[in-house]
């Protein structure tokens, strides 16, 4: 076995290896345990590696001037880092334990009685000392090699010079071009999805000038902050700026960052963080020990970070402009037409319109021409949309026929159609007071009695606009917590602009009810995630729809900000005429004076009317027959009942008739 171990460490030119085996023919005069033949090879091993009489630091240090290829990221860390020769051998020695296992026989039989296969700094101390190098053992156990990471300490509580050293798998296989990855890190790549298109100062030139700013300064290269709610968008913007750099970004998603600098210098990569801040929370930069290069962060719109020396330059991801959309569109689609349309009237990121547009390929028919339908389909779905547990996708198709209203509201409903679609383009043609704080945001109230209506017109609204829409869990968004409500509607607010989708706030109030005068502590926090919420709400891009029973809830500095306060009154007797209809279908045996004493006498909201008939229909689906007057007077009753109210005397009558 110590033969082959001698055949293994022999090389046929000079080496790092070699230099480092070199080193252990000192140890192998005195070790008994090892043959004559072994310690022979050993020798010869010295003297191929170094010059008679030359000591063998000196000759390492002359190799490293001009070393081979293969050893050409040993001696660069080495430089880098400020690593001795003794340590750029121990170095060495460890990727040579980590690769061959009879080098670890070799070490066992050399350290006895230890049994170790990894050297300690005793026997590292007496295999590269020199005269002149006092408190070896301290530099090996305390130098540079251990403070980067590039060589770990064993963690037991042995006296030092029997401590063993290792090198960490990812970096041993650096140093040897092997590609690998540090635990709780992941490669980052662009996977095709283009940041915008080349029209003007687009967000390729932005990110490869970003790029070209990533050089190190004495203070360490420079930090890019990426602001975006979209993190597959962010996560392209950062591949997009390493690019620039020529560089690799790898998303780091572990707090276990020792040891990982010389890794990643090794590889060539851009360490990527992500951490969404708080509005108001200040939060220092992440860093990995001994690291100078450069680092990317994203992170959301709130918040900021502090920087330790390094410059900080911030990037915040717009959504493209409709010109540019439909390029990204016509380049995925190959029509024009089409994606001229989807363009104007969709705000979506480039992001968002590669993965609809995946989707419209992959479902639509061999040979088959995609229309806006298609489209339509597909992003209604709100697959992907990345809103997690803070809102509920409604995926209701919501017809005309469906909502039954006064025509008064149905033509405002229209216009806040009309409104929501042109929101990028009506401004362009009006003064610069609006051109100069305008933003493409729509937000309306709908305010009224419960069961009017106000959830299913935004369930129209959004099916007539093509787009997902989500209520918000106010459940989920509140937080006990001071600050959490508002960094969880940040996180809300971020990723709905990046996706374009409808918010809903249903009983609104609960977030965004009136301030008050502060007597105690928790007047003073509520009164500031009311401020927030203005405020917010005010830069927030896309669509939003507020529904309460009552605007006087609402502060009144917020009443201002809506675009649209739309009224639900409670439905008229030829408004309820009709609900009924669209409530029972063509399939019942309610006859039309039924339905128009129905209509008369019982006061019902939508939502009572839809209680009603789902009452009625259990009743008839147990006898299986279609709904007849009686069934549904059976669900009227029940309605009633939950109202502590009576059953009318008008219908009372005509149920005797009937029975």
């Amino acid at each position: 076995m110590l033969n082959l171990a001698a055949e293994s460490i022999e090389q046929d030119s000079p080496s790092a290896y070699g230099f480092a085996l070199a080193g252990l023919a000192r140890l192998a005069v005195s070790c008994t345990t090892l043959d004559e033949s072994v310690r022979n090879r050993l020798d010869a091993v010295t003297r191929r590696y170094v010059k008679i009489r030359t000591p063998l630091l000196t000759g390492f240090r002359d190799y490293c001037r001009s070393p081979r290829e293969a050893d050409r990221p040993l001696v660069a860390v080495a430089s880098h880092f400020g690593l001795s020769a003794v340590e750029t051998l121990a170095v060495r020695l460890a990727v040579a334990v980590e690769e061959d296992l009879l080098i670890g026989h070799v070490l066992t039989h050399l350290q006895q009685p230890l049994a170790h296969s990894r050297p300690t700094i005793g026997l590292l101390t007496h295999a590269y000392c020199e005269d002149h190098q006092p408190n070896l053992v301290h530099v090996l156990g305390q130098g540079q090699a251990v403070q980067c990471g590039l060589l770990q300490l064993s963690g037991d509580e042995s006296p030092l010079p029997e401590r063993h050293v290792r090198i960490p798998l990812p970096s041993s296989l650096a140093l040897r071009g092997v590609e690998s990855f540090w635990p709780g890190t992941a490669a980052i790549r662009q996977d095709g999805r283009e940041l915008a298109v080349p029209l003007g100062q687009t967000a390729e030139r932005r990110a490869a000038a970003l790029g070209g700013r990533l050089a190190a300064t004495a203070e360490g290269a420079p930090v890019v902050i990426i602001r975006g709610g979209d993190s597959v968008e962010a996560r392209v913007a950062a591949a997009s700026v390493c690019a620039g750099a020529g560089r690799h970004p790898v998303l780091v998603s572990t707090d276990q960052l020792g040891g990982m600098a010389p890794w990643l210098f090794l590889r060539g990569l851009v360490p990527v963080f992500s951490q969404w801040l708080a509005p108001g929370e200040r939060k220092s930069l992440p860093a990995v020990p001994n690291f100078t290069g450069p680092l990317i962060v994203l992170t959301g719109p709130d918040g900021d970070f502090e920087s330790d020396g390094r410059v900080l330059i911030e990037w915040r991801l717009e959504v493209p402009r409709p010109a540019e959309r439909e390029i990204l569109w016509s380049t995925r689609l190959g029509s024009s037409d089409l994606a001229h349309r989807v363009a104007f009237e969709h705000r979506q990121t480039a992001g968002r319109i590669a993965a609809l547009a995946e989707q419209v390929r992959d479902e639509a028919a061999h040979g088959k021409t995609i229309a806006y339908e298609d489209i339509r389909m597909v992003a209604r779905r709100g697959e992907s949309i990345g809103l997690g547990a803070l809102a509920e996708l409604i995926p209701d198709e919501i017809g005309d026929d469906a909502l039954v209203v006064p025509d008064s509201l149905r033509e405002e409903l229209e216009a806040l159609v009309v409104r929501c679609r042109l929101r990028e383009q009506f401004a362009q043609s009006l003064g610069p007071s609006i051109k100069a704080r305008y933003r493409p945001s729509i937000r309306a109230l709908f305010v009224g009695p419960s069961g009017t209506g106000k959830t299913l017109a935004a369930a129209w609204l959004a099916t007539r606009l093509g787009i997902p829409l989500c209520r918000v869990d106010l459940s989920a968004v509140t937080s006990k917590y001071i600050g959490e409500t508002e960094k969880n509607l940040s996180q809300l607010l971020s990723r709905a602009e990046q996706t374009e989708v409808v918010l809903l706030f249903d009983e609104a109030d609960a977030l965004f009810g009136k301030r008050t005068d502060i007597r105690e502590a928790n007047d003073r926090f509520a009164n500031a995630q009311t401020n927030y919420l203005l405020q917010r709400m005010e830069s927030y891009d896309g669509i939003t729809v507020l529904t309460s029973n009552s605007r006087a809830r609402f502060d009144t500095a917020f009443m201002r900000r809506f675009d649209a306060i739309l009224t639900f009154p409670s439905p008229t007797a030829q408004e309820r005429r009709a609900l009924w209809g669209t409530h029972l279908g063509e399939e019942h045996a309610v006859s039309p004076a039924q339905l128009n004493l129905l209509a008369a006498v019982v006061d019902f909201s939508g939502g009572q009317i839809r209680n009603a008939v789902l009452g009625a229909a259990v009743a008839a689906a147990q006898e299986s027959v279609p709904i007849a007057y009686l069934h549904v007077l059976t669900g009227v009753t029940t309605e009633y009942r939950k109202i502590s109210r009576q059953l009318p005397d008008e219908l009372k009558h005509a149920s005797d008739r009937e029975a």
